[in-house]
Formats: C-alpha cells, structure tokens, sequence
C-alpha cells in the first residue's frame, strides 16, 4: 500500500468515528476490566489507550475492575486454594482480607497509576465506600454479597470534574458492616444501572458470547435479551458467563440502552467496538 493509500485509509477510520465521537461527548460510558487481559502487560496498555481516547474526545469514563488472578495468585501464596461456585468466588474470613488488599492495594493503584501517566486524571474508589451489601446465602460463598445499595454521587462528582472514578468490586454489608466481595460484573452493572448510562463494556478474555465456547467463528454478534433464557437451557450460557449476562440484563430492564461483550486482547478491540457500524464483540439489547 502507498503512503498515499495508507493516508486515505486513515482518514476513512477517522471520518467513520466522527459521527460516534459527536453523539458521545458528554456521555457516561462503564468499562469493566476483567480476566487475564490484566495480567498481559500489551492488552491492558491496549484498554488504557482506548479509555484514554474515550476521555480525550469528551465521554465520560467510569472503570470498575475485577481482580480474579491476581487474587487467586495471593491465595495460593497463602497457602490456600480458590474455590468457586457458579462462576462466584467462595470467600472466608481470611480470603476476604486477601481479596480486600488485592483489590484496594495492588490492582486499582496499578490502573490509577496507568492512566495518570498517559495524562488523564484518574482516582480510586473503593467499592466498599459505596456499594452496600447483603450476604449470598443459596448457596452460601461466606463472604460474598450481591448489590443492596449504590451511592453513585463520589462517581457522578469525579465525572464532573473531569475525573476517571477507578472502582473495586467490594461492599459493606448493611446488616453487619461486614466486607463483602461483589463479583465485578455484577457491581459494574449496578453502578451503571444508577448512573444510566449510554453504554456499559465488559472486557475480559473472551471475543464475546460464543455459541460454541471451543469454537471462536460462532461468535453472536448480537443478543437479545428475551434470548437469554434459552441459551441457558442449551448451556451456551453458563460457569462463569452466568453472572456476566445476568448483569448485563439487569442492566438493559433498568435503562442501559446497550451492553457490549469485548475482547481485551484483541488491540484497541474497546474503539472498534464503540465507535465503528461492525464492532467486534457481542452487543446485548433489548
């Protein structure tokens, strides 16, 4: 291709943008972080890039991340093993200290730190500050806890001062004060279910739903969410894809207009996916 060419092409993927960045500014656009893209040093450069974009051309960007292997990394360390069920993690007295340090210590400050350095101002936001918590008792995890309250306002004074809230999946139990761990997804879609937004991004190491998981071609570009149900019963949704689509389902019935499944690992996979007609993952409606 000639530099000519090459120049055109560019223009092309920039004139395609302009429509998405006009309709976006000033927008409230969620991007959850998750799985083994946060331990790949390229991928995670990759999303920061993308959220760094997203902020510069005006939208307003809120993060919440998971932490999963490098928790279950510290719990090894200590001598343990991570146990899950149904996709949640199990969580004791000492593995929820462990969760709380892995979280609060190492992965936000990373990210925080991340974004800062590319030159957008960036804060934490413990979940434990505003998420509250009642505990999962069918079956019992311990201390894991589903969303009872959203106090959206520290991120909505963050947003208007043209900050990037950096928020940890935890909670504080309402009935005990207790520390609860929150699957992320699910308190990505609580905090973007009270802050409507336009759209809500889950990035993890999967290209999106895939109706055969061994099989990256039967990718479902689309999902509805009266779809939902039967896929289920087939079990092309289920593990750990359980509580990442309910989420995403609570959040369309409560007025996030679309969800989007992306593949952290494919580069700048988070623009492709926002601000061209094909996208790349898998967009949930209504």
């Amino acid at each position: 291709m000639s530099r000519f060419e090459t120049a055109t092409a560019k223009a092309a993927v920039l004139t395609e943008a302009l429509p998405y960045i006009i309709d976006f500014r000033g927008a409230i656009v969620l991007v959850k972080v998750g799985g083994s893209v946060m331990e790949n040093e390229h991928n995670l450069d990759s999303i920061m890039d993308d959220i760094t974009f997203m902020r510069s051309v005006g939208m307003k960007v809120v993060i919440v991340h998971g932490g999963g292997k490098a928790i279950s990394k510290a719990i090894r360390e200590s001598g343990h093993e991570p146990k899950f069920v149904d996709g949640l993690r199990v969580t004791d007295d000492a593995t929820v200290e462990i969760v709380r340090r892995t979280l609060n210590n190492v992965v936000n400050p990373d990210l925080v730190k991340r974004l800062l350095a590319k030159g957008v101002n960036a804060r934490p936001i413990h979940g434990n500050w505003i998420f509250g918590a009642e505990r999962i008792t069918e079956p019992d995890r311990g201390y894991v806890g589903r969303i009872a309250s959203v106090d959206a306002r520290p991120a909505r004074e963050m947003l208007d001062a043209g900050i990037i809230p950096v928020v940890t999946p935890l909670g504080t139990g309402v009935r005990d004060q207790h520390l609860y761990n929150i699957n992320a997804d699910v308190a990505a879609a609580a905090l973007a279910r009270e802050l409507k937004v336009r759209k809500f991004a889950l990035v993890s190491d999967m290209p999106g739903l895939l109706r055969d998981p061994a099989d990256e071609a039967t990718l479902l570009s689309t999902l509805h969410v009266s779809e939902v149900a039967r896929l289920k019963e087939d079990g092309v949704i289920s593990g750990g894809m359980l509580p990442k689509i309910d989420s995403c389902v609570e959040a369309i019935r409560h007025g996030v207009r679309k969800v989007h499944l992306v593949d952290g690992r494919m580069a700048h996979s988070l623009l492709l996916e926002i601000f061209t007609r094909e996208g790349v993952g898998t967009e949930i409606t209504e």
